[in-house]
């Protein structure tokens, strides 16, 4: 089968699905993105595409997403249509994200070949990030700018011929009319090489041994810091959890960026203006912040630690909650409807109110304390994701029959025998 994966940023959410893919060596597969630094995956051409056009500065904020949006689409569309003209690739199905428009042209391009989008968030003023923090007001301009923001999705339902959720709660932000032409499955975990280690040991450059998993490892882990993945909250849950937890030591993964919501007005950013609100409460020398690390160096973080901590607006679920349940690890997570989907309270999971550092502080203690009374959490949360989300024998077979429905059968992709 000749397959077109569509993503600005490769490969996305699409990371294992076409490696197992391209690795069958059944497939002649392209990848469309517009990332300079794009990975070389075996066996997966990957073609750049430039944006035909990008807002000025002063465009108009309710069109300034279309506009944005229809630029890349056109980009894609002109890259699309060069790669079969000149390097005779057609393509049997397109598998793309809509969320940047890439995909919104293509029909225009081949009438006749399927596409399935991945949607992954509709804004609207209640039930998500936006205006859930009181410490983050919104203006009376916000339900316009959000629902301009829906006119690439609203499009993009017209365009594909299927439409793709990671999970129930982001389909159930689109309208109940998106629903019926949607199907519903996690990117996939590799449960299989994402596993338990007690035998794990970390070096930090500050100290002069090893951690292991007699530590009291504390662990935190996003894209960026910042407060829609609640690392305000988590950075004032740190003065009780040292304080009463003295052998306590808290390792950060993050950037100083921002992936989602506003920027703090901070000159340091947002670590530095929760470095300056809790200063002096907090033992310093026992808080790491490693910044972006490696994937098995972050594999081995989470491998060892005792709790890990995981706060969210409502909003996607990060991978790495996933990835930390499929590791056996006990979770404290903030108590919002994306992550009760994924984690039961008591039995895959331990949930707090994302708005109170005090209680996060306190169940925090009391793993680290009593880590006998919560080892059978992380057996459970490894046993459900890999129920529920694991690649190879839930997420991909699923995909697969998707994409399979669209295709003649002559051209289907072929599941190995288990």
């Amino acid at each position: 089968m000749n397959i077109l994966f569509v993503h600005q940023n490769m490969p996305g959410q699409y990371r294992e699905l076409v490696q197992w893919l391209a690795a069958t060596g059944q497939h002649r597969i392209y990848f469309l993105t517009q990332r300079k630094n794009a990975p070389d995956l075996p066996g997966v051409e990957t073609r750049k595409y430039q944006t035909h056009r990008t807002p000025a500065k002063d465009a108009y904020g309710l069109s300034r997403v279309w506009e944005e949006a229809t630029g890349a689409g056109f980009g894609a569309a002109v890259a699309a249509r060069r790669i079969e003209l000149q390097e005779g690739f057609r393509p049997d199905i397109v598998v793309g994200h809509v969320g940047w428009g890439e995909l919104t042209f293509f029909k225009q391009i081949w009438a006749d070949v399927p596409i399935i989008g991945f949607f992954e968030y509709y804004y609207n003023i209640t039930g998500g990030s936006v205006g859930f923090d009181p410490e983050e007001p919104i203006s009376d301009h916000a339900p316009f700018m959000m629902q301009a923001r829906n006119a690439v999705p609203l499009a993009n339902i017209e365009t594909v011929d299927l439409g793709h959720c990671p999970t129930y709660w982001q389909r159930d932000r689109f309208p109940r009319s998106f629903h019926d032409r949607m199907y519903v499955c996690h990117d996939g975990i590799r449960t299989d090489k994402l596993l338990p280690d007690p035998d794990v040991s970390l070096g930090l450059g500050r100290l002069n041994r090893e951690l292991t998993r007699e530590d009291e490892v504390v662990t935190y882990v996003s894209r960026n810091l910042e407060r829609t993945r609640g690392f305000h909250i988590f950075m004032r849950s740190l003065p009780r959890i040292l304080r009463e937890r003295p052998n306590a030591r808290i390792l950060i993964v993050g950037g100083n960026d921002v992936s989602y919501g506003g920027k703090s007005q901070h000159p340091g950013g947002l670590r530095a203006e929760m470095e300056a609100e809790v200063g002096k409460n907090v033992d310093w020398d026992r808080v790491h912040f490693l910044g972006n690390i490696p994937y098995p160096l972050y594999q081995k973080m989470i491998q060892l630690s005792r709790c890990h901590i995981y706060l969210t607006m409502p909003f996607v679920l990060s991978w790495s909650l996933l990835e930390s349940m499929s590791m056996g690890a006990t979770i404290v997570a903030s108590d919002v409807a994306p992550v009760r989907e994924a984690i039961t309270h008591n039995e895959t999971g331990l949930l707090v109110d994302f708005f109170d550092p005090d209680a996060v502080a306190a169940q925090v203690v009391k793993v680290l304390a009593n880590p006998q009374d919560y080892a059978h959490i992380g057996k459970a949360a490894r046993d459900h994701v890999v129920k529920e989300y694991d690649f190879l024998t839930k997420c991909l077979p699923e995909h697969i029959e998707q994409i399979n429905a669209l295709v003649p059968s002559d051209r289907q992709i072929k599941m190995p025998e288990s």
